[in-house]
């Protein structure tokens, strides 16, 4: 009985996903765990193996089609042999047995043998794109030949050392392919760049196609409105440093200023439900929990690992939570659950942040706030009723949100409720 394989289901919140490359072929013998394609969704990369040995008869997807979880995608046949090996020589028929009128049934044509696909591994894959190396073309040094990162460095470093070979011609595609990003903008009237001989291309992985088709989604969806509240962090400074050491003696990692900023945004999404909303149809949802996303640089892309409950977090807990996720999206081992279901997202560009910026807005979240960087700046205190100027860290804060349904005393008040908090500096370490 033929076994039917499936798209997987990865996450709750995963409904649909790609299928990047088939390494299996029809009529193909394949062995029980053996990996036959790779598939990707919005949130994780995954592959697929065989539940079974058996010969593989069909593969009902393409590649680059995206199909929905639970979607036939190759049937095995546990007692099939390969369609590739030599069919049997056909019986002589006798004289005798022949009838003079019947025409000779055509014989079957026996399938060409083809070579088989290179067996990649995705983070390999990743990286030859990003190199502009083909990976069929290496010698895989992994399990059953496998092509590994590491040949894929090799082959960089040898090219690096020989003279570069003159780039070929690029030709522009003449229709987009399926599931690419162009597809995505097909109906739209897009100037685009007519490639060049000397230009570098370098295709769309996956997840960074995923990232400019939902950034696209979110800035067409929600008219974004921007507003910005600069910080003085003259108290918090104080705190952090006075906790500094022993903070991270205790919990094997620095403190950032990023969980007190996580921690203020809680009290202004518990005082401005509205920030804390979704748009569904033509009605306004407040949700009931606040989750907060935290968005992560990795070398795949921007990945938003949900803090999930934050409001029943302490200061404590959300800097544990964000140095936890924040290692898992790094290391790859990231879940996808652990990448839905965020209410309100913060960004922090780190040291080199530069003065504000503002993010698009994480679909279908209706705010994101991005942090700035942290500078001494001269600033005019107010001291026994005379201004004076001191040097104190300063710090902007950028909120974008959507003004379908949240107007400017909304998102001016709940950036104003969050600036104050972290003025004050009033929070348990």
């Amino acid at each position: 009985m033929a076994i039917s394989v499936t798209m997987p289901q990865m996450g709750e919140s995963v409904v649909e996903g790609t299928l990047e490359r088939w390494l299996v072929r029809e009529g193909e013998r394949v062995e029980k765990d053996q990996i036959l394609c790779e598939i990707t969704t919005d949130k994780v990369d995954a592959e697929v193996v065989a539940p079974e040995s058996g010969v593989v008869t069909k593969l009902a997807v393409a590649q680059g089609q995206t199909v929905a979880v639970g979607a036939e995608l190759a049937t095995i046949e546990p007692s099939g042999a390969a369609s590739a090996a030599a069919p049997p020589a056909p019986a002589q028929p006798t004289r005798s047995s022949v009838a003079p009128a019947a025409a000779p049934a055509a014989a079957p044509r026996p399938v060409a043998p083809t070579a088989p696909l290179p067996r990649v591994s995705p983070v390999a894959r990743r990286a030859a794109e990003d190199r502009g190396i083909d990976p069929s073309s290496l010698t895989g040094s992994g399990v059953g030949g496998r092509v590994m990162k590491a040949d894929v460095d090799a082959q960089a470093e040898t090219r690096t050392a020989a003279p570069a070979a003159p780039a070929p011609a690029a030709r522009p595609a003449t229709a987009p392919a399926p599931g690419t990003l162009g597809e995505f903008l097909a109906g739209m009237r897009v100037p685009t760049h007519k490639i060049a001989p000397e230009d570098k291309v370098i295709p769309f992985t996956a997840i960074r196609r995923r990232i400019a088709e939902h950034m696209v989604v979110s800035k067409v969806v929600s008219p974004h409105v921007g507003t910005v509240a600069e910080v003085d962090l003259a108290k918090l400074a104080k705190l952090r440093d006075r906790h500094k050491k022993s903070f991270e003696a205790a919990h094997g990692f620095g403190l950032s200023y990023l969980p007190f900023v996580v921690a203020a945004t809680v009290r202004g999404l518990r005082d401005y439900p509205r920030v804390n909303s979704a748009v569904v149809g033509d009605a306004i949802v407040e949700r009931a929990g606040i989750h907060v996303g935290v968005a992560v640089e990795t070398d795949r892309g921007l990945l938003v690992p949900v803090l999930r409950d934050t409001d029943r977090l302490s200061l404590v807990g959300i800097a544990q939570a964000i140095d936890h996720v924040a290692k898992r999206a790094r290391e790859k081992t990231i879940t996808a659950d652990e990448l839905a279901g965020g209410t309100f997202t913060v960004s922090n560009p780190g040291r080199e942040g530069n003065l504000y910026g503002f993010a698009v807005i994480n679909q279908p979240q209706v705010g994101i706030l991005r942090m700035g960087e942290v500078k001494k700046r001269p600033v005019v205190i107010e001291s026994g009723g005379e201004d004076t100027i001191a040097i104190h860290p300063m710090m902007y804060l950028a909120l974008s949100y959507d003004h379908r349904i949240i107007d400017g005393v909304t998102g001016n008040s709940f950036l104003f409720r969050v600036a104050r908090a972290l003025e004050a500096a009033e929070f348990e370490l």
